[in-house]
């Protein structure tokens, strides 16, 4: 997409602004669908040039003889047919060339807008509602690119506007003279239709996007809404925007409503006072009845053009609004910039080094400060602090889904900003807590694209302890498991999530408390597989059990986002009260939940 502005124009101007993008994108296709809409506008023309021919050399004759000859009538015939048929192609040629170039760009147009939300960081995307996302995806798009259906018509249209009116010059000047007034009248009609419509479009293109926004927000957190019987409420909050939106179309359309008519009327109003100029003029002998019947009929034509002209203009307001909105996503510039080092190919684990690495989400305010360690090849590091220690926001750090504000994340000596795009996820995987499924067999959502063949899968499955249960299920690695993998628990969905990462066999692994639905003896052989299977991959995980974090070989334990000490699991228990109340009290929580089970 070219990086064309519209913003600081009139609706009018920024809207063709807009439809020179496509026009510049898809140059051939609107060229064959104008040109069917040329064919189709001069044809049309050529439909009043017939019947004045005909008036003049059939049908009066006629009357003055009381006969019509056989031969003039086919040629009469033929004149119709033909310019029928003709007229019939151009039709289908226009129509199929602006649709064409219509789905061309909205595809193109989403295609870009996805690749940018996917190069974008997260931290962009935690900026931003998903529903305002999938709004500028969807409809934004589609009402950037509404103008296209209307657009190579309207140029046809002109084109037949201006024959139309020289052949009316042609025909009788004074006759053309007094039915062109009209068009002053619908040059205004247009001006105050653009003016009063704008506001109210903008508006309701703005209120898509809130409606999107509230309707995900209510079906992702389903489950809330259900438990706390919040349903109503929801609902009422939805209804409240969707009748604001109700509302703001229906005014818009009130004017479209006005517009239109007012636009039809006026050149029939011109056919009127032609028709009583012209009866005289042929009274007085000044001009003939083929005249005047041609003059009449051009300027019905003559409302055609203006018709289409005004739905191109009636869609500009809104075509401006969704541009603005997609190309807000297109411009912005927080990709994050990739170097073109590679990571090695050695087998085992990656040295990961992390120095001293500070981030925060806003300017006054850091959740990390200074945090270094270093977990050498094979070995497994244990994060561990309170709620919101930062121990969520390390990983993302560490996996290079947001970049630090200071400090680096080295993978076997390289800056992980300096490598290739792609290179750090063919080494690297993250298991976060909150496990996503596909609505996809457990192959699918285990590989994942990758190229791996079933043994592998299971394998992964073994590591994970999944196999069991995918074995029991119908179908087993064939079961679909429903939208975000509805159909199993939440420990199964984190062992299948777990499987995924395994499978790609990563030197480097990071789990963001990804076992925290699982019980601890299930827990315990997932780690136990991790460390005698044949990966040999560095561990880094996130923890707060005491099973897990004592088969770490060292403990990170964090506290305001600070690294407060380092060591065994037993040193830290040891030397560190703050340390060891931790995780006492999450022992001490684990215990009663199992009481309270139990």
């Amino acid at each position: 997409m070219t990086d064309e502005r519209t913003s600081g124009r009139g609706s009018t101007g920024a809207g063709f602004a807009v439809l020179l993008v496509a026009i510049k994108r898809e140059p051939w296709i609107f060229t064959v669908s104008t040109i069917g809409s040329l064919l189709f506008g001069a044809l049309t023309v050529a439909d009043a040039w017939v019947l004045g021919w005909s008036t003049d050399h059939v049908v009066l004759p006629a009357f003055e003889t009381g006969e019509i000859g056989g031969d003039m009538l086919l040629a009469v015939l033929a004149l119709f047919v033909g310019v029928a048929i003709l007229r019939a192609v151009g039709i289908v040629a226009r129509r199929l060339g602006a649709g064409i170039m219509q789905y061309r760009m909205q595809a193109h147009t989403r295609r870009a807008v996805t690749r940018q939300y996917l190069a974008l960081p997260m931290e962009w995307h935690q900026r931003h509602p998903t529903g305002q996302l999938l709004s500028n995806a969807n409809s934004d798009v589609e009402a950037a690119w509404g103008p296209i259906a209307p657009l190579p018509m309207a140029v046809g249209t002109v084109a037949m506007m201006v024959i139309a009116v020289v052949q009316m010059l042609v025909a009788d000047l004074v006759l053309a003279l007094v039915g062109l007034l009209v068009f002053p009248a619908v040059m205004a009609a247009n001006v105050a239709y653009q003016r009063l419509a704008q506001g109210w479009m903008t508006r309701a293109q703005q209120l898509r996007a809130e409606v999107s926004e509230i309707a995900h927000e209510s079906f992702d957190g389903a489950l809330v809404v259900k438990t706390l019987g919040r349903e109503g409420e929801e609902t009422d909050r939805f209804a409240a925007k969707a009748r604001e939106l109700r509302d703001v179309n229906i005014r818009a359309g009130r004017i479209r409503a006005a517009f239109d008519p007012a636009l039809a009327a006026l050149p029939n109003i011109g056919v009127l006072i032609v028709l009583a100029v012209g009866v005289s003029r042929v009274l007085n002998g000044q001009t003939d009845a083929g005249a005047v019947v041609t003059v009449a009929y051009l300027l019905t034509i003559v409302s055609f053009p203006i018709r289409s002209i005004g739905w191109l203009l009636g869609e500009l307001p809104r075509s401006v609004v969704g541009y603005r909105r997609v190309r807000s996503v297109l411009d912005e510039t927080g990709e994050m910039p990739y170097g073109d080092r590679t990571v090695g190919v050695a087998a085992g684990g990656a040295r990961l080094d992390v120095d001293g690495l500070a981030y925060a989400y806003e300017a006054d305010r850091e959740l990390l400060t200074d945090v270094t360690f270093s977990a050498e090849p094979g070995r497994t590091v244990a994060v561990v602090g309170a709620t919101a220690s930062g121990k969520s926001t390390l990983t993302t750090l560490l996996t290079r889904l947001v970049d630090p504000d200071r400090g680096r994340v080295l993978l076997d000596g390289t800056d992980v900003r300096d490598l290739a795009a792609g290179e750090l996820a063919r080494v690297v995987s993250v298991v976060p807590q909150a496990a996503f499924l596909f609505d996809d067999t457990v192959r699918g959502n285990v590989a994942l694209g990758a190229d791996v063949g079933d043994e592998a899968v299971w394998a992964a499955l073994r590591a994970a302890q999944a196999d069991g249960f995918v074995a029991a299920l119908d179908g087993g690695l064939d079961a679909r498991l429903g939208e975000r993998g509805t159909s199993l628990s939440g420990g199964q969905r984190q062992r299948i999530s777990l499987a995924r990462a395994l499978v790609r066999r990563p030197r480097l692994l990071v789990l963001d408390d990804a076992t925290s639905a699982v019980d601890p003896e299930v827990e315990a052989r997932i780690l136990a597989a991790l460390r005698e299977g044949d990966s040999d991959a560095t561990l880094v995980v996130v923890a707060y059990r005491k099973a897990t974090i004592g088969l770490a070989d060292e403990v990170v334990h964090l506290e305001d986002g600070r690294v407060a000490d380092r060591g065994t699991h037993a040193e830290l228990l040891e030397r560190s009260p703050s340390y060891a109340r931790l995780v006492n009290a999450y022992e001490q929580h684990d215990e009663l939940a199992g009481e309270v089970q139990a």
